[in-house]
């Protein structure tokens, strides 16, 4: 699996886990209603589906590497869906999260 496809799906399992969380967030805490939680649901699910599709058959490093794109990419939400402004600690912080993925990753390994 390339790089670039791996990327791609960390980032579309971004979209739903943190969509996801985003959503029931906004039903319970905003009181927009079970439609909103139960959307958020469902997207939580297909985030665990998306993830699958990765070509390391290790949950746990998977799993560990997505944490690195969940740190910026919540931030990257923030800003989009809540006006949210990081500080310059905010995006040192997520480079490093981002920095420890590609290691976790993509680091060469003797198998």
């Amino acid at each position: 699996m390339t790089v670039a496809r791996s990327f791609a799906l960390f980032a579309v399992a971004a979209l739903f886990e943190i969509g996801g969380a985003w959503l029931v967030w906004q039903g319970i805490r905003e009181h927009r209603g079970w439609i909103w939680i139960g959307a958020g649901v469902i997207a939580l699910g297909l985030y665990g589906v998306v993830a699958t599709f990765q070509s390391d058959d290790h949950f746990g490093r998977i799993l560990a590497a997505y944490g690195g794109i969940f740190v910026a990419g919540s931030i990257a939400w923030g800003m989009v869906a809540d006006g949210y402004r990081p500080d310059r600690w905010d995006v040192c912080g997520a480079l490093i999260c981002l920095a420890g993925m590609a290691v976790i990753m993509y680091a060469p390994r003797s198998h």
